[in-house]
């Protein structure tokens, strides 16, 4: 068995222990005294004493709200306040048919509650599927644990992919980069050595080590980066944004009205006190649409669980809403349309060089690597390691320069220098070799050059003037389901771009076999312009790309942003975490580094590229659905404003008990939207939240009001003596409910048959409750006479054509 140099398991203190809370600086690095750096970890004792001392990295890492904030976040909000003590008032001062609104609170805010319990306790458990566990030493073994049980001083292993989860310093490091970018903003990775520092929330590129961790729990520099990456929020969203927009200036319209409102009611004819408190009341709460905040919560609850069904870990709730605006997705080939694994199905030897000798170069350099990647144990499992090898330096393979390297002693006194990599990097253009290596990859086989080099590894220029030796050639699993997810794309008008760092051949050849639009369209990235348009103008053009660095792949995403375009990246690799931290929604592999899974928004525990549609259909189903049901919302907003300003102005009561218009919410809002804010909806989401919504119920909230005013005036002057303003209220409640139908009608388009059974079960309730005499009684409802009905019929369908010619209207005059 060969035996790696760089790492000395037997070796001495390496110096005094280090002050553990000395202040350690990301932006200027120094060089420090190492810490005792103990190879074989602490022992069980010493871990012990530790966490009885409470030097345990305790950090808490949380994916969800705490209970606590979720019953906070549903129970004390403005709009409830405002309602719960109208409704404490109108307890005390009318029948119990006039409270009904505070009951329909209560149960909202409980559905609710419900709802985002279950989302967390969905949340949780997946959390802790896609946890990150570092490999610790303790009592002379590596063993997985997870990152709160970290203890000070304990002795942490890195490899490629690995996020350093505590402050500590260097204490073994072979080849050991790490990127720093995501503290520093600096991209390129840094070589790290024994006493140097590594910083909480950056990761392993290429090489590995260990250090022994010098800041743990909330002391450590990156702690509440680390926290913050995989909370649940409900914030943060042009969704969200948008509505509290909204209803911040429906509270500011709601003070004057209201104010208005209670003194006409207090002050106008004879009414008595209670009367004008019923009254007064009715016309304030119907201008709050709470309902509207409580079904968005419900729906992105709702799509959390949906999606956890799918083994999709939602690490940030917006990005639900994200990925259903996205138009383009920026996909890495391996891990993503390749599975991880790939087989050896070819050796071709170069220059007369002998099989068995190449073999056994392949071998040791195979065993020269403790975390290989994919294409290195494909060569581990077809070459086993000769014994006779020793290694005794290495390079490990870096996605930046695109090759990994060693240097042996054969076991007869000769040393030599090999290089595996990319081909195209490794050689010159135009030399022969590379004619046949392109053949290769026109079969979408990726192909490895394994090279002798005259230098020095650690030379600047090692890989100059190297003498082909052999060809190895791989072949890549294609992901059985990733044909399907990239005619999913395309049918909804979302552009794929394949990055990958392979050569460009290769992955448009994978890229054709799986059916991807302009596979044809291949550019290799070393020729991509720098310049942030020209390089957009290449990625619009384009479909395929190879050959792409980490900084590439970030710029990249920058360019198509730069063009207006909402942008996912997906990937499972070091090499995509750049570009996953800077795209709209970032996608990792449940079996990605840990570095891509806490840059991610959205990880895919089952590794299946195929739940990506599942993610992207929820998201439009939530985003397109509220902003259906939101209309119906600020409609009755809108309606109960003008309203209440008529009455104000013609000083005359208001028509309504709040029991009318907790009936008339019930039918044409409550109980439609929460049936149409859960329903399949695939339509890209548009920007634009405020705008698209409001433009509908300005209009019809509007001709509503209008329309109700003018049957109740006209009832005021058609009935008279005893009775009159009961008969003159179930007037222009018929005619509010109808025409509020005829939006919902609309709103409920295009209709399959659940959507027109769901309008007539509507319309069947509200008959009901006009020809059953209790609900009669019950509700205060009661048509008089023929004339009035139907003229309050009449005014309803011609307020409902106004609507729909209004909202053609606004189709074309002000488009979304």
């Amino acid at each position: 068995m060969t035996q790696r140099a760089g790492i000395d398991h037997e070796g001495p203190d390496r110096g005094p222990a280090i002050d553990a809370g000395a202040e350690l600086d990301p932006v200027h690095p120094v060089r420090l005294p190492a810490p005792r750096f103990k190879p074989g970890g602490l022992t069980t004792a010493e871990v012990a004493e530790r966490i009885a001392r409470g030097a345990v990295n305790d950090v808490p890492v949380r994916s969800s709200r705490s209970t606590a904030d979720i019953v906070r976040g549903n129970v004390f909000t403005r709009f409830n306040a405002i309602i719960g003590v109208l409704w404490v008032i109108m307890l005390f001062v009318a029948p119990i048919q006039d409270s009904l609104f505070g009951f329909v609170i209560v149960a909202n805010t409980g559905i609710g509650i419900v709802q985002e319990l279950r989302a967390k306790k969905t949340l949780d458990g997946l959390a802790v599927i896609g946890e990150a566990k570092p490999s610790v030493r303790r009592d002379g073994a590596t063993t997985e644990i997870s990152t709160s049980a970290i203890v000070l001083d304990d002795v942490i292993e890195l490899g490629p992919g690995d996020k350093v989860v505590v402050d500590g310093v260097v204490g073994e490091a072979d080849g050991l980069e790490i990127d720093e970018s995501l503290l520093t903003g600096e991209a390129d990775p840094v070589l790290k050595k024994p006493g140097d520092q590594v910083m909480s929330g950056s990761f392993v590129v290429a090489g590995g080590g260990a250090f022994t961790a010098t800041k743990v729990g909330r002391e450590a520099y990156a702690a509440q980066l680390a926290e913050e990456a995989s909370r649940f929020t409900l914030v943060h969203s042009e969704l969200r944004s948008g509505i509290s927009t909204i209803l911040k200036y429906v509270t500011w319209m709601m003070i004057p009205t209201s104010i208005g409102l209670i003194i006409s009611q207090l002050i106008v004819k004879d009414n008595n006190l209670k009367d004008s408190i019923a009254r007064t009341v009715g016309g304030i709460v119907p201008m709050i649409p709470e309902g509207l905040v409580l079904l968005t919560s419900v729906a992105f609850a709702i799509g959390v669980i949906r999606l956890g069904r799918k083994q999709c870990l939602v690490q940030e709730l917006p990005a639900i809403e994200g990925l259903a605006r996205v138009d383009v997705v920026c996909l890495d080939k391996t891990g993503t349309l390749t599975e991880g694994g790939m087989d050896v199905t070819e050796l071709r030897t170069l220059g007369g060089a002998e099989p068995a000798y190449v073999k056994k170069v392949l071998g040791a350099l195979g065993e020269s690597d403790p975390r290989p990647n994919a294409s290195l144990q494909a060569i581990i499992d077809a070459y086993p390691d000769s014994e006779e090898w020793r290694c005794t330096e290495s390079l490990p393979f870096s996605s930046a320069r695109k090759y990994s390297g060693a240097s042996f002693s054969e076991g007869d006194g000769e040393t030599s220098t090999w290089l595996l990599g990319a081909p195209d990097v490794l050689l010159p253009a135009g030399d022969r070799t590379l004619e046949e290596i392109n053949h290769l990859n026109e079969q979408g086989l990726r192909v490895l050059l394994l090279a002798r080099s005259a230098r020095e590894l650690d030379a600047p220029e090692v890989a100059t003037g190297v003498r082909p030796t052999a060809l190895v050639v791989l072949e890549q699993r294609l992901r059985p389901d990733a044909a399907d997810t990239l005619r999913y794309f395309d049918e909804q008008d979302v552009h794929a771009k394949v990055i990958s760092g392979d050569n460009a051949v290769s992955v448009s050849a994978v890229a054709g076999k799986l059916g991807l639009p302009g596979a044809e369209n291949t550019v290799d990235a070393r020729r991509l312009p720098t310049g942030q348009d020209e390089m957009a103008e290449q990625l619009v053009k384009n479909a395929v790309f190879g050959r792409v660095t980490p900084q590439q792949k970030r710029d990249m995403v920058g360019a198509l942003q730069s063009r207006g375009h909402t942008v996912a990246m997906t990937g499972d690799g070091v090499n995509d975490v750049l570009a996953l931290k800077d795209a709209d929604i970032g996608v990792s592999m449940g079996s990605g580094s840990e570095a891509t899974r806490a840059v991610a928004q959205i990880v895919l525990l089952n590794n299946s590229f195929a739940t990506l549609p599942s993610v992207v259909a929820e998201g439009r189903r939530v985003i397109g659905n509220i902003t259906r049901v939101a209309t119906l919302f600020l409609t009755k907003t809108v309606y109960s404003v003008l309203l209440a300003i008529l009455v104000v102005c013609w000083q005359v009561e208001y028509p309504f008990l709040p029991r009318h218009l907790t009936l008339l919410s019930t039918l044409t809002i409550g109980i439609p939207a929460f049936f149409l804010a859960l329903a399949p909806n695939k339509e890209r989401a548009k920007p634009h939240f405020v705008r698209r919504v409001m433009r509908y119920a300005v209009p019809g909230g509007v001709i509503a009001a209008v329309a109700t005013f003018v049957t109740y005036l006209l009832a005021r002057s058609y009935y008279s003596g005893e009775g009159a303003l009961e008969a003159e209220t179930s007037a222009a409640t018929l005619t509010l409910f109808l025409t509020s139908m005829w939006v919902l009608a609309i709103i409920a388009r295009p209709y399959t048959w659940w959507r027109v059974a769901l309008v007539g079960a509507m319309g069947l309730a509200f008959l009901i409750v006009l020809v059953v005499p209790w609900l009669q009684d019950f509700f205060q409802l009661k048509l008089v006479g023929t004339t009035m009905p139907w003229t309050a019929v009449a005014v309803s369908a011609a307020a409902s054509v106004l609507i729909e010619v209004a909202f053609h209207w606004v189709d074309r005059r002000f488009p979304a």
